[in-house]
């Protein structure tokens, strides 16, 4: 498996010159990990008008992708974001692939709780996200708000599934996972290929414009970003929720020659295609939040921006100084950029305190005045008149099969199986697994790590041994979490075996 030393050694201190460069003291009105719960807070005086709410969800964006986070890109709109906001330095996803990861932003529950816990790959063209389970969305929508869906969707794409069916008023976008940028690829533009691009196409996976699916040669970031726009201007009777997801940056890994134009001449075609769907992404948000402040709404939008998840390792992308990749549940799979911005509400600053994108649902219908069923996260934006928060001790968990992780407070525990000595030592090793497969207990047992965040961050160190009393706790508290838990929906059909500071691992995703 490729190093993170090896594409970004520099990073950290990067990242620390970066957020330093943003940071401003924090105002009685900020962001914190831990504040009541919305079914117990109310946050917004009754003389205040409710906030547009919009949650983007890039794909497949790394740690490191972006400049405000240390990255070699330029996205100067989403650092602008982050500079009028909170830069989150430990922000959270439940999980370390797309689909389960989602299921858990618009249910605001653990994805573990309604068996989401792998990928579907193929099965949600029978089914998808539990209809036991209530959206964002269909909270928004019963507290009054006009509701719409831009983007990735990947929680269902059969009838009763679909995003219409889930709360939003509106879709663009597709059901599965991903789909070509481009629909046919000029001279001027450019595609590196990959080994998922087989399973890519517009046929298998279309744009879909509310329930038809329709045909377009414009480039699909830039098209997103469009449709977006348009939602945000249709006539303003009552606020709005808006769920943009981008397919940017996941593969395929096409960019227009628009944007092949803005990147060095001197960097490998896979470097320029990358860092072109970054700037792609990067003027979308800027396009979109332009047109918030040219109609007067910026200042009253509450905006939340995150990743999936990380970056895999067969693309230009960078998690540094974080270890793993996409899949992986190591920091560089789960730890992901994170943003919040509501210009009349919060401050701007930089938190370290653990946040998760269990929060934004919780939060979001907060600012609705509205309570989310079973809403498992915190409520982010604290009211003006509430005292300044300390560091939260916070737990997080996290279940793929018989991987289990947990992090509290300054640590962190994995639990994950061995793998044979097979293979390459510095190659990830996929597997597709036959419908059904269980993921078990590897036969040859599991390895159990333990790191101290607070000094290793980049998860190097093994300290296990040294604290055998905070390994035994964690389990403990794992185990409690875990009893709220169902079996899976499905199987997983993704296999991994990798190499992690020179321990072979076996994934299931």
């Amino acid at each position: 498996m490729p190093t993170l030393e090896n594409k970004c050694s520099k990073s950290m201190n990067r990242l620390f010159v970066s957020v330093s460069r943003i940071a401003v003291a924090t105002s009685a009105c900020i962001i914190s990990a831990c504040v009541s719960s919305p079914q117990s807070q109310t946050i917004l005086p009754a003389e205040q008008s409710r906030p547009n709410i919009i949650v983007i969800v890039a794909d497949d964006l790394g740690y490191n992708d972006l400049s405000v986070y240390g990255g070699k890109t330029p996205t100067p709109h989403i650092d602008k974001l982050a500079a009028g906001g909170v830069l989150m330095t430990s922000g959270y996803v439940t999980a370390a692939v797309c689909a389960p990861s989602r299921a858990a932003i618009l249910s605001g529950r653990q994805q573990t709780r309604f068996g989401f816990e792998f990928n579907p790959v193929g099965r949600d063209e029978s089914g998808g996200m539990s209809l036991e389970e209530t959206t964002i969305a269909e909270t928004m929508k019963s507290a009054g708000y006009r509701t719409g869906m831009v983007g990735k969707w990947h929680l269902g794409q059969a009838e009763g599934y679909r995003p219409l069916d889930r709360g939003f008023d509106s879709f663009f976008g597709i059901l599965g996972g991903a789909t070509p940028y481009l629909k046919k690829i000029g001279p001027d533009n450019l595609h590196v290929v990959t080994a998922e691009d087989q399973f890519i196409t517009r046929d298998r996976i279309p744009l879909i414009d509310q329930e038809t699916p329709v045909d377009t040669d414009q480039y699909v970031t830039d098209l997103l970003t469009d449709r977006a726009i348009e939602f945000a201007g249709e006539p303003q009777t009552q606020p709005f929720f808006l769920y943009l997801a981008y397919t940017a940056p996941h593969t395929p890994l096409q960019a227009s020659a628009t944007y092949l134009e803005r990147t060095p001449i001197d960097a490998s075609d896979s470097e320029r295609v990358y860092a072109a769907m970054l700037t792609s992404l990067d003027d979308g948000i800027g396009r979109l939040t332009d047109y918030l402040k040219s109609t007067g709404q910026f200042d009253n939008t509450l905006i939340i921006f995150l990743s999936d998840n990380g970056c895999p390792s067969y693309v230009s992308c960078s998690n540094a100084p974080l270890n793993g990749w996409k899949g992986y549940p190591w920091e560089g799979g789960v730890r992901v950029p994170f943003i919040v911005s509501w210009p009349d509400r919060i401050a701007p600053s930089v938190s370290d305190a653990p946040v998760s994108s269990l929060d934004i649902a919780a939060t979001a219908a907060a600012a609705a005045g509205a309570n989310h069923p079973g809403a498992e996260g915190n409520n982010l934006v604290q009211s003006q008149d509430a005292p300044d928060s300390i560091q939260s001790e916070r737990a997080l968990f996290w279940r793929f099969g018989p991987t289990r992780v947990v992090r509290a407070g300054q640590w962190k525990l994995i639990t994950v199986n061995r793998a044979a000595e097979t293979g390459s030592g510095d190659e990830l090793q996929r597997s597709r697994l036959p419908d059904g497969t269980p993921a078990v207990v590897s036969a040859l047992g599991q390895w159990t790590f333990l790191y101290d965040l607070s000094t290793d961050p980049a998860e190097r160190f093994d300290v296990a041994a040294q604290h055998p009393e905070v390994v035994i706790e964690l389990q403990q508290k794992w185990e409690e979490w875990n009893q709220q838990n169902v079996e899976p929906q499905w199987t997983s059909r993704r296999g991994v075996r990798g190499v992690v500071n020179e321990s072979r691992i076996e994934l299931f995703n």
